[in-house]
């Protein structure tokens, strides 16, 4: 591991409650979201992460609680090093504190995350859908989202399909 990064998951750990954890050479901090603009901040001014990479979000759905984790990938230029944050969040309350202040690409990103999963982030200057249209409901990456789909059609079912399609009728 290099040694900036392995000194900045020290003092990330030493100053905020988080847990570790490492997969084949990269590194994930599990974090409370109360602590993700500290923890943000420690690791732009102090360690040079200097760019917000990536930012998504996965849903557990039913597994229990935390239903969400959002994921911050965070990247330093000058030294070529990622860090990955996971904010577990709870499903009756999603929100997040914003971190559009410290990173401003994080603007449209907290945005996709509130549209696709419903995941509000707190302070957001423009919290509006970006995606869906504007007069969509729900959040269509949730796993109980309902789905929409037509069945495809083979040899075996077409006349099947063929009643269940809604024709113009003259």
């Amino acid at each position: 591991m290099n040694d900036k990064l392995q000194q900045a998951i020290q003092t990330v750990k030493a100053r905020f409650e988080v847990e570790e954890h490492t997969f084949s050479d990269e590194h994930s901090l599990i974090i409370l979201p109360k602590d993700l603009a500290a923890i943000c901040q420690v690791l732009r001014d102090e360690f040079q992460f200097n760019m917000l990479s990536s930012l998504t979000a996965v849903d557990y759905w039913p597994e229990g609680e935390p239903r969400f984790h959002v994921v911050y990938q965070l990247y330093s230029i000058d030294d070529n090093i990622t860090l990955r944050l996971r904010a577990a969040v709870p499903g009756d309350d999603p929100t997040v504190p914003t971190i559009e202040g410290l990173y401003p690409n994080a603007n449209w990103h907290e945005r996709e995350i509130w549209d696709m999963f419903g995941i509000e982030a707190e302070g957001h200057s423009d919290m509006r859908r970006i995606l869906m249209p504007y007069d969509w409901e729900g959040h269509p990456l949730r796993k109980d989202y309902p789905l929409g789909y037509e069945e495809v059609q083979f040899t075996f079912n077409a006349d099947e399909i063929d009643r269940k399609k809604p024709y113009v009728k003259e």
